[in-house]
């Protein structure tokens, strides 16, 4: 099996700099470039659309957006437009978001997990073109359905760390995405949750990726080794995507792209 390298912009950059990585990226042949949405730095669905429309090949991962900041509803609109303008290029992720943050905008909810499960669903149904009638506990739809459903569905990745939340991913996502606190054992133990997930909603027969973060000290020697000796652990685990991220206060991501450029193809 072959390992997509991706690497992460993070969002402690200034987003005036998205540009000039986005042609980093391209030029050096990486596949994936991979944003997420922190509170309150930069909008994640912002900079992927101009992302998108700054590369001519790149797919764009967005992993994650913190699903008590949209309504489902909003959440399907936003990513179907992206994904029509991008087909193939898009690639969404829904998690639960750091919930201190959440309530500090008066967004937390007593039941995350619950919250999780409803509004992906929900996601998921409205993009492939469903009508969706749903009262549940916190997501709450009439008769909802997109007008412009994108023809090449975006998979949806569900981002978690406690194994609830990674069987979650496997019962109703696409794909999962860990962040970079997995260390290899950790990955192989959320690839045996994410299957049981899948047994259990009876999708083991769908297409699923499992994405994993792993953070890189820039600055220390070796990088180009510590690249490959990070993939090959993260691969052997079970990770189909590993996505590159620096460390740091301001971290720069283009010793990371020119890393994973002079890695043989």
């Amino acid at each position: 099996m072959t390992t997509t390298l991706g690497v992460v912009f993070r969002p402690q950059s200034p987003p005036e700099r998205l540009r000039e990585v986005i042609h980093s990226a391209e030029a050096a042949g990486l596949a994936e470039l991979w944003l997420w949405e922190d509170c309150f730095l930069e909008g994640g669905l912002t900079a992927a659309t101009a992302a998108l429309a700054w590369s001519e090949r790149l797919h764009v991962g967005l992993g994650l957006l913190p699903v008590p900041l949209r309504n489902p509803a909003v959440a399907a609109m936003e990513i179907a437009t992206v994904a029509r303008l991008f087909p193939g290029r898009f690639l969404p992720g829904l998690g639960h978001g750091v919930l201190d943050w959440m309530a500090q905008v008066g967004a937390r909810v007593p039941s995350p997990m619950t919250l999780l499960r409803e509004h992906t669903t929900a996601v998921r149904d409205l993009l492939h073109g469903r009508t969706v009638d749903v009262d549940g506990r916190f997501v709450h739809l009439e008769r909802v359905a997109l007008d412009w459903p994108p023809a090449d569905v975006p998979p949806v990745f569900v981002g978690g760390r406690g194994p609830k939340t990674v069987r979650l991913a496997g019962e109703v996502g696409d794909g999962v995405l860990l962040d970079s606190g997995f260390t290899p054992p950790q990955v192989r133990a959320a690839c045996e949750q994410v299957a049981e997930g899948r047994v259990a909603a009876g999708r083991t027969g769908e297409p699923f990726r499992t994405v994993v973060y792993a953070e890189l000290d820039t600055k220390a020697g070796d990088l180009q080794g510590r690249v490959e000796e990070t993939v090959g652990a993260l691969s052997e685990a079970g990770a189909d995507t590993v996505v590159l991220q620096a460390t740091g206060e301001h971290p720069d991501p283009e010793p990371l792209i020119e890393a994973v450029a002079q890695r043989p193809r």
